[in-house]
C-alpha cells in the first residue's frame, strides 16, 4: 500500500481521499457480501434446499432498522415508537443520535 502524506493534502484533496476510500469499503463489502450470499447458497443447494427456503426474505411492510448502538450493531432501532433503553443511554452518555444512524456507518 502507498504511503499517504496526508499533512501534505489540500482540504479539497483530502475530501476526495475520504469519498474514495468510502466508496472503495462499500465496493469491498458488496463483494464480500456477495462471495458470503454464494457460499450460503450452495450450502443449502448441498442439503437440498434453496437459500430462500431457509432464509426467507422480510415480511412486506416490515420497517429496516434506522439506527444502531454505537458499540453494538446488533442492536438497532427503526426509528418508530417508543425509544429502546440503548438508546436513551447512548444520547445520555453524549452520543449523537445522528451518529447512530445506520446509513451513516455504510
Amino acid at each position: 500500500m502507498a504511503d499517504i502524506d496526508l499533512n501534505a493534502l489540500s482540504l479539497k484533496e483530502l475530501r476526495q481521499l475520504q469519498k474514495d476510500v468510502a466508496r472503495a469499503i462499500e465496493s469491498f463489502e458488496e463483494r464480500q457480501k456477495a462471495e458470503a450470499r454464494a457460499r450460503l447458497e450452495a450450502m443449502a443447494r448441498d442439503l437440498g434446499y434453496s437459500l430462500a427456503e431457509l432464509a426467507p426474505a422480510p415480511k412486506a411492510g416490515a420497517k429496516a432498522p434506522k439506527y444502531c448502538h454505537p458499540d453494538d450493531p446488533r442492536l438497532t432501532w427503526t426509528g418508530r415508537g417508543r425509544k429502546p433503553g440503548w438508546f436513551i443511554e447512548a444520547v445520555a452518555a453524549g452520543h449523537n443520535p445522528d451518529d447512530m444512524l445506520i446509513a451513516k456507518r455504510g
